[in-house]
């Protein structure tokens, strides 16, 4: 059964000096299959408004799902390296994705998720994110 959240997602590169991109918004989560799910709706301030943004919390991996005007599947596995395509309006990148430290805690009731990952586009150099998640249903 779907419950209303609300879901927060912080987004940090770790080499700049930058604040945080902090994105707070109503969602639905709920459970299937021992897996957690997080589903929101992206906005103009994200830049993807027209997408779905899915979250998928296994106990061991984490994968972004985003349809829309913006489409991609992004695995966040510990320990392991894997490939996205990232389809925008203005074209697709290929991202490599190298997950370095990936935290769940999750339950009925909502959770967190830390994942720290390094990413290349089109093969240039790594650059470290650290995605944090909230969700509060």
């Amino acid at each position: 059964m779907d419950k209303k959240a609300i879901i927060s997602v912080s987004s940090t590169q770790s080499e700049k000096e930058d604040a945080p991109i902090e994105v707070v918004t109503p969602g639905k989560f709920y459970e299937k299959s021992g897996c957690f799910y997080a589903v929101y709706n992206e906005t103009e301030i994200s830049g993807m408004e027209g997408t779905t943004t899915t979250l998928k919390i296994y106990p061991d991996k984490f994968v972004l799902i985003r349809t829309g005007t913006t489409t991609t599947r992004m695995e966040f596995q510990k320990g392991s390296k894997n490939v996205s395509l990232y389809n925008t309006p203005y074209g697709t990148l290929e991202l490599g994705i190298d997950t370095k430290e990936l935290d769940i805690e999750m339950n009925d009731c909502g959770g967190k998720v830390i994942v720290k990952y390094g990413v290349s586009v089109g093969g240039h150099k790594n650059q470290t994110t650290i995605l944090n998640i909230d969700v509060k249903a």
